[in-house]
């Protein structure tokens, strides 16, 4: 299912890119720091994107992938409003509530974010990582479960101190 999720993810994305590069090289950085918990996480990481950001539907992802990847996407998915701060705070709401095997959608949110703060390091966007570091105290609040994926939020909290 792992490859059926990458190439999924990969034809949904398309011509989408992630700074310079194809979107693909996210997907896979993100999967692979969730690659550790299991094919199920790989999964859910390659999909993470896909109702967000193409014109895939959550019914598409249940289709293919069943319900439990289909609603770990919807987590991962932003709420709408105008602003990243509107966004962010009504997602941030929606994850602190989530609870049992749904809890997998925020180990692949906290790899989401580790994968985008190294990708700032490498790049040196400055900009992107201070707005990280300045959400971190609501997002850890929203998506740390104790024991759930510790190793990604002792990298977090390593570049939190940068």
């Amino acid at each position: 299912m792992r490859n059926e999720a990458r190439d999924f993810a990969i034809i949904a994305h398309g011509d989408q890119k992630y700074g310079e590069h194809p979107y693909s090289v996210h997907l896979d950085e993100v999967a692979d720091i969730a690659s550790e918990y299991g094919e199920l996480a790989e999964v859910v990481a390659f999909l993470h994107d896909t109702v967000e950001d193409t014109e895939t539907t959550e019914e598409e992802i249940r289709g293919t992938f069943g319900p439990l990847v289909a609603s770990c996407v919807s987590i991962l998915s932003d709420e709408p409003g105008e602003t990243r701060k509107i966004r962010k705070t009504a997602t941030y709401k929606k994850m602190a509530l989530i609870k049992g095997k749904e809890e997998l959608a925020l180990l692949v949110k906290a790899a989401d974010r580790l994968a985008n703060m190294r990708a700032c390091i490498r790049i040196k966007d400055q900009g992107f990582l201070d707005m990280y570091k300045l959400e971190n105290t609501v997002f850890r609040a929203s998506a740390y479960r104790p024991n759930l994926c510790e190793n990604i939020w002792v990298e977090i909290d390593k570049i939190q101190k940068v």
